[in-house]
């Protein structure tokens, strides 16, 4: 089999290129280890905690026992299904903040800060309003990712804005536009009831021209000669082949399978390669290192009227729910739930927010696991910049092994007192007088954790993944010797072959990670292309006192 490009991978970034490749014309081979997509599970926005929970459709990887957290392993979700995360992922949606892309030029990314990347956040977007206000100037409105708003029919949703605004913090009516600092309605990939993956945005109308197949199977290596990539070996039942690219291979398989994949191919740190019996290609030391990734922690509160989901968090409750998305694709099931938000500065001096709030109306784990107590309600925070670094590295040459992951989360006293800093601040907002009507006492973690010391022992037990790693294949200078790839994505010392997904991330990106996913995506493509889209220099609002005050 051949095709022009061979894709690896049908997820947020893989997608988007292979739409936007269709539509020059090319022809796309994407090769998908995982299967379909149908189903409700996948389909319904308030299913969300059940396919990243079934193997069906993910990878199931796990960290290595995590030294900082008293040998913890933490659950690292990816998407083994068209659409890959994107299909099992919160459908949260965040561009990240301006800075954050300003800084991955800084760092060696050229052609990647915000005024650069924002033309391919307007182009793949079509926003809906929705009459919640928002910044139109700086939204798309014809792209294929359809971007919308919960109704936030739940009086939680706006006493969580406003008990954020009696705190002091500024309200923004869309953080993804000029202002990403405050509280406000949170985006959500979700249109007609259905989660918008990047599967149903991009791949599915890509496979209508005729250009893209689909092709299914395990990606082994990435089939090099004369230092040119060629093709990609799968294997499908025991039976392996080559698929060949007359153009070029572009990897787009995730943090996790991108660095393992360009390690089995010959491409990373030549000693750990030899250690494993593969031939160096490319001595890359920074391939599978750089790993990142957002912890989180929910502070649960008690509610005193019985107004949260809780009350469907029962057989009953859930079928009818189902029953109705089914018949209609309308009601609790359409939503995420997710429907509120806030960005905030931990301290004066810090520029841009480097805190983030999901709001949810009951008191549950990702599990789908409810709190005991019955009706609650609970802000999911965590810190978006953490300094500590980890690595992906082969377990063995099979490919069908997966990697060994450690993300040494918390090994620094930075990661500690952020967190401290999260909880203390979370806690401090629930006590504003928007709450009151609502606050009955604090489920978790508990009134009588107070201490610097109480809190770093709930903190270890109960801090868990948000679920976006990143950075594994870092992008950067080509004299940078822990550089992967280069501003165009391609892989430095191997021809004809880019990586292009979060795994490229210099650095981890203000929010959840689909949206620069896909952005990455887009600019991908274009680069493959040999064409840009015009910067657009708007400048984002930046509190006018962050240098001396924290609100």
């Amino acid at each position: 089999m051949q095709a022009e490009y061979v894709i690896v991978g049908a997820g947020s970034a893989g997608c988007a290129i292979a739409y936007r490749l269709a539509e020059a014309g090319k022809s796309v081979i994407v090769i998908e280890h995982g299967g379909t997509d149908a189903g409700p599970f996948i389909q319904m926005p308030a299913a969300l905690s059940y396919p990243m929970n079934m193997p069906m459709y993910d990878w199931g990887f796990q960290s290595e026992p995590e030294p900082y957290l008293d040998g913890r392993r933490l659950a690292t979700p990816r998407g083994k299904v068209v659409g890959g995360s994107s299909s099992i992922n919160g459908m949260v949606y965040v561009r990240g903040h301006a800075r954050d892309y300003d800084h991955w030029a800084q760092s060696g990314a050229r052609g990647w800060s915000y005024a650069d990347v924002l033309p391919y956040f307007k182009r793949m977007e079509h926003w809906h309003e929705g009459g919640h206000g928002g910044d139109k100037e700086w939204r798309g409105k014809d792209g294929p990712l359809h971007v919308t708003r919960g109704p936030r029919e739940n009086p939680l949703f706006h006493a969580f804005v406003e008990a954020g605004r009696q705190a002091g913090y500024p309200v923004t009516g869309d953080y993804n536009g000029e202002q990403q600092e405050g509280f406000g309605p949170m985006e959500q990939t979700v249109y007609g009831g259905r989660r918008w993956s990047a599967a149903n945005a991009y791949l599915k109308p890509a496979i209508k021209t005729g250009k893209v197949e689909v092709v299914r199977g395990l990606a082994c290596r990435v089939v090099i000669t004369e230092g040119r990539a060629r093709g990609v070996e799968i294997e499908k039942g025991g039976v392996k082949q080559i698929i060949n690219a007359s153009e070029e291979v572009v990897i787009s398989a995730s943090s996790i399978n991108s660095p393992k994949l360009l390690m089995l191919s010959g491409i990373g740190p030549a000693e750990h390669l030899a250690e494993h019996g593969i031939d160096v290609i490319a001595d890359r030391p920074g391939v599978g290192q750089n790993l990142q990734d957002h912890l989180e922690l929910y502070l649960q509160v008690a509610c005193k009227q019985p107004i949260t989901l809780f009350k469907y968090w029962n057989l009953i409750g859930k079928g009818l729910i189902g029953a109705q998305w089914l018949l209609t694709k309308k009601g609790l099931g359409a939503s995420n739930q997710f429907e509120s938000a806030a960005f905030i500065r931990s301290k004066a001096g810090i520029e841009y927010p480097d805190i983030q709030y999901h709001f949810l109306p009951i008191a549950v784990r990702y599990d789908g696991q409810a709190a005991a107590e019955g009706h609650g309600f609970q802000a999911h925070v965590g810190p978006m910049r953490s300094p500590s670094r980890g690595n992906i590295t082969l377990a063995s040459s099979d490919p069908k092994q997966a990697p060994k992951i450690l993300f040494n989360y918390m090994s620094t006293e930075q990661d500690w007192d952020d967190f401290r800093t999260c909880i203390r601040l979370t806690r401090e907002i629930f006590e504003q007088e928007a709450f009151k009507p609502y606050y009955k006492h604090e489920i978790q973690p508990g009134e009588a954790v107070q201490s610097d010391d109480e809190l770093n022992g709930f903190i270890k037990e109960h801090v868990e993944s948000a679920y976006h790693p990143c950075g594994t294949c870092k992008m950067g200078d080509r004299n940078d010797p822990m550089a992967v790839v280069d501003e165009q994505c391609r892989v430095i010392g191997v021809n004809g072959l880019r990586v292009a997904d979060s795994s490229i991330f210099p650095r981890i990106t203000n929010g959840n990670l689909n949206s620069p996913s896909i952005m990455t995506g887009e600019k991908a493509a274009d680069h493959i292309l040999g064409r840009s889209l015009p910067r657009d220099e708007s400048a984002p609002w930046i509190n006018p006192n962050w240098e001396t005050a924290q609100r």
